[in-house]
């Protein structure tokens, strides 16, 4: 088999982590291995296979000779991202940079693989809730046609980062002490709080992570028609989001039928059993790459509607997961290098 120069650049951080992590889990053809991250990473250890490796400052030259890189997100895609297309390398991105940039594909494997081969050194990975709800969405769409989605997400605090996690706890002990409580990374409290507000607000009032969603499952699905409203909202859960997706079909499709349909889409898995209490929660989705639905029921309001409950982990599917099965089709479609 085939050996690939790849690089992670956002080694150090929790989708780097979860980007070595989710390489070695699938066996990812990797020859050489290359971990780069700031300046202020540079020198830490990591380990792949049980081999250490050093992070490196990531410089323009790190790129020299590498295959695939993969961005864990942040300013270094904007700085570095053309830069390693124009040298051959084939960028994977979690930044919001290019998604949607026409020339960039932006690509969830299960809905639009074959997106993959248009790209020009540059493929994007999509929002976390994005990814996350499209895969589900594809399903129905496929078998019913979809006209409508309305959605509201309740998302982890490990969204945010390192400071998330670090926040809603130190938020929680000092409410159970008593003692004041002081926000920083979040507007408000996030301990024992829900917050309605995910990134800076723009037109209509709307936040730009509610209009990710609209606009990149547009793009993804290649459905411009598609009407599509959100509310995104930050709950104290460290890990995995989860979202309430109202659907209005084109078609009729009784939620017997959505049961059927989603438990044969790829990496879908269906927990729906109400008389057992059985439906999917971040407890028990955290770590793993599939997306779970439940609460699978018809509309009562309209005549061609369904209601699905969907969680998935935001650090594995909804970044990690997704961005190396980006790269597995990269490989198999044999469009390494291409620009």
């Amino acid at each position: 088999m085939a050996q690939y120069k790849v690089m992670i650049v956002g080694a150090s951080g929790a989708v780097g982590q979860e980007l070595l992590n989710v390489l070695e889990e699938k066996n990812f053809p990797v020859g050489e291995l290359k971990l780069c991250a700031t300046s202020r990473s540079a020198g830490k250890e990591m380990y792949f296979k049980g081999q250490p490796y050093v992070v490196e400052e990531t410089q323009p030259a790190s790129f020299d000779g590498m295959d695939i890189a993969l961005f864990a997100g942040g300013e270094a895609s904007k700085e570095f991202g053309p830069l390693a297309a124009a040298k051959g390398v084939v960028v994977i991105d979690n930044s919001s940079h290019f998604r949607l940039d026409p020339q960039v594909p932006l690509v969830v494997p299960e809905v639009n693989p074959e997106d993959v081969k248009l790209h020009r050194g540059i493929i994007a990975n999509p929002n976390c809730s994005t990814i996350i709800m499209v895969v589900p969405l594809k399903a129905i769409y496929d078998a019913a046609g979809v006209k409508r989605v309305v959605v509201s997400t309740y998302q982890a605090v490990s969204g945010a980062g390192a400071e998330g996690i670090e926040e809603l706890t130190a938020h929680a002990r000092a409410a159970l002490e008593g003692r004041a409580v002081t926000p920083a990374k979040f507007p408000y409290q996030i301990a024992f709080n829900l917050i309605p507000h995910i990134d800076v607000f723009q037109e209509m009032d709307y936040t730009k992570e509610e209009w990710k969603m609209v606009k990149e499952t547009r793009k993804i699905m290649h459905d411009d028609s598609l009407a599509i409203t959100a509310t995104t909202v930050r709950v104290p859960v460290y890990r995995s989001h989860s979202e309430s997706v109202n659907i209005e079909t084109e078609r009729k499709i009784t939620a017997a039928q959505a049961r059927d349909v989603l438990s044969r889409f790829p990496g879908v898995i269906v927990e729906d059993d109400p008389a057992h209490k059985k439906y999917p929660m971040p407890l028990f989705t955290s770590g793993r790459d599939e997306v779970f639905v439940g609460r699978i029921r018809e509309d009562n309001s309209v005549a061609q509607g369904l209601n699905l409950w969907v969680v998935s982990d935001q650090l594995r599917k909804g970044a990690a997961t997704n961005a190396v099965q980006i790269a597995e089709l990269v490989v198999k479609y044999g469009c390494l290098g291409k620009r």
